[in-house]
């Protein structure tokens, strides 16, 4: 045994699997720090341990049999033990061993505890609990690919339903479809909505015969933990995706809030064709597709028609008449009295729908009426907290009414739920530049634009301006004036935006094409008509204009009252009476005086 050890050495076998097992544990530190800049995937430098380790023994042959020599590499038999690297180069191998496992050595410490702890620092996230889903939109699979409204309605609603279950957290909405059309690993999905669990699948409609193929993964390992097919008529539906629901349900162990028999997907109408109309205009609501809201009505119309007690309808019907007003031009005043009306009916047939009384709320914020607003919202926060789109008109009106904080809570519990909600990162990250954190207020921004919002530029042009880049600035804030205000001509929001962004002449320009508007008598203000005032200090003005009418949209301009921007018109003589006139008083009469201003009497307020 003690000559074949010293054979071994003497052919230098041992400094060669020394020399081996240095660089090979060299190579896999290089790799497991580099490999991550370039997102290759985890199974390569599983590839390259395992080649490591089945390389050794060829290695270790080769050296018992060759041996490099001065004067190249021999066979071992046919050199001259004089010429032999153990004689001339072996203290040179050592050291080059040596160097070889410091430096994995030093890689191995880095990577452990200076590059990890970093990684978890940058990383940290809520803890992904265990009853966690994501509904991804459903492939549409019909012959002619037209029934995408139908694949994705059926989406939503079993996301609806599952929300309704015990302890499931479902991710929002917004957040869940903004993966559709992308092929993203299903890891990255549930890493970025902070799920266990998504749920795929697909739809096949041909005529009247439904069929929808339905799938539970498992985010951690990709394991599908049930997969079923369902085969119906499109007056199945609701059935389908009960069958669905109670199947994910009994998997995840979760129950029905409430009475575990009650149905977790309710049959809102069993007219097979009022409830295709309703997908088709809830999908346009959903994309906030201005051009098409005409439609949309039409289509809640004829549903409602056909079916007259189809709550969600009805429900749907205000919702979108409620926010019509900022998207097409329309009649302000008949469109919100045609939001209250359907609300109401809505829930006359359905007590228990939130989105009714969101609706509502937002159409008698718009006709400022914020004290009665502010009832109708918490009403459908008390049926249903889940409700996002309820959940952030209330937001948007808590700001707007000058209660920032509470406002700004609201929609950090929005964005936990659904993370990449277009508006509530828009009005969240604007908020952030407004208290002067522009790193956090950039990239809520930038979320907001990535999530296709339009009018995205309102809030990054403040992140342009800070950079002195007045042109981008210019050029953002341009883009949103066109599509938050649709009465305006066509020259008009680069006209503003350059007035408030641009020089004292850009400034006269902007004012005096303001006034030539204005002395037109148009029949309703647009929004950023009074925003730009305000942003170009003439706040006197703006107030004049506003207490003249309602406005296109008063949400542009009212919450820049209680930011930086609206000192100057805080600080106003009439400031207080406009705050009594425009309904603010009353609503801090009930619920406090709002962030910036104190109580002096019943209706009397200073605000700085």
């Amino acid at each position: 045994m003690g000559s074949f050890v010293s054979e071994l050495r003497r052919r230098n076998v041992v400094r060669a699997a020394a020399f081996y097992a240095a660089s090979g544990w060299l190579l896999v530190q290089v790799a497991t720090q580099v490999f991550p800049l370039f997102n290759v995937p985890n199974w390569a430098l599983r590839w390259i341990v395992i080649a490591a380790v089945l390389g050794f023994p060829f290695v270790m042959a080769f050296a018992w049999f060759y041996e490099l020599t001065p004067h190249g590499l021999k066979r071992e038999s046919e050199i001259d033990p004089a010429d032999s690297i153990t004689h001339r180069t072996g203290k040179k191998l050592d050291r080059w061993i040596i160097a070889i496992m410091a430096v994995a050595i030093v890689l191995l410490v880095t990577n452990q505890f200076v590059l990890r702890k970093e990684d978890k620092a940058a990383s940290v996230s809520p803890e992904v609990p265990e009853k966690s889903i994501a509904v991804l939109p459903f492939t549409d699979l019909s012959p002619g690919h037209d029934q995408e409204y139908f694949s994705d309605g059926m989406a939503e609603e079993l996301l609806n339903a599952l929300a309704k279950l015990k302890d499931l957290k479902v991710a929002g909405r917004t957040s869940s479809f903004s993966f559709k059309g992308k092929n993203d690993d299903l890891r990255t999905i549930g890493k970025a909505l902070s799920v266990a669990h998504i749920l795929e699948g697909s739809l096949r409609k041909q005529g009247d015969k439904v069929r929808i193929t339905a799938q539970l993964i498992q985010v951690s390992d990709g394991f599908h933990l049930w997969s079923e097919t369902y085969d119906g008529d499109t007056s199945d539906v609701f059935t389908l995706q009960e069958h669905i629901a109670r199947a994910i349900a009994d998997k995840l162990e979760v129950v029905l809030k409430g009475d575990p028999a009650q149905r977790i997907v309710p049959i809102d109408t069993t007219n097979p064709e009022a409830h295709a109309l309703y997908m088709q205009a809830t999908a346009i609501f959903n994309r906030r597709e201005g051009a098409h809201f005409a439609d949309a009505i039409a289509q809640l119309e004829q549903a409602v028609k056909l079916d007259p007690k189809y709550a969600r309808a009805h429900a749907r019907l205000a919702a979108i008449e409620a926010i019509a007003p900022t998207y097409m031009i329309i009649d302000p005043v008949a469109s919100v009295a045609g939001a209250e009306e359907h609300a109401r009916i809505a829930s006359e047939l359905d007590p228990g729908l939130a989105e009714p009384y969101g609706a509502l709320g937002q159409s008698l914020s718009i006709r400022r009426h914020f004290l009665e607003a502010r009832t109708a919202f918490e009403r459908a926060q008390e049926l249903d907290p889940d409700d996002s789109t309820s959940a952030f008109w209330f937001a948007a009106q808590l700001i707007m009414t000058g209660y920032r904080d509470q406002g700004n809570a609201l929609i950090d519990r929005l964005l936990a739920v659904d993370p990449m909600l277009p508006t509530a990162l828009l009005w969240r990250g604007v908020s952030f530049v407004y208290a002067g954190d522009m790193t956090n207020g950039e990239r809520l921004l930038k979320r907001a634009a990535d999530a296709n919002l339009v009018f995205a530029g309102l809030g990054l042009s403040f992140v342009a301006d800070a950079r002195n880049d007045k042109a981008e600035a210019i050029k953002q804030l341009a883009s949103s004036f066109k599509v938050l205000d649709t009465t305006l001509p066509k020259e008009a929001p680069e006209i503003l935006a350059s007035g408030i962004l641009g020089d004292a002449a850009s400034r006269t320009a902007a004012l005096d094409m303001v006034h030539r508007y204005v002395d037109t008598h148009p029949k309703v203000i647009p929004g950023v008509i009074i925003y730009s005032l305000i942003r170009m200090d003439e706040s006197a003005e703006a107030l004049a204009l506003v207490k003249g009418g309602l406005t296109s949209n008063d949400a542009v301009f009212l919450s820049l009252l209680w930011s930086p921007y609206g000192r100057g018109v805080r600080a106003l003589p009439e400031f207080p009476e406009f705050t009594r006139t425009i309904g603010f008083a009353d609503v801090w009469d009930k619920y406090g005086a709002p962030d910036d201003c104190r109580r002096i009497a019943p209706g009397n307020y200073a605000c700085q």
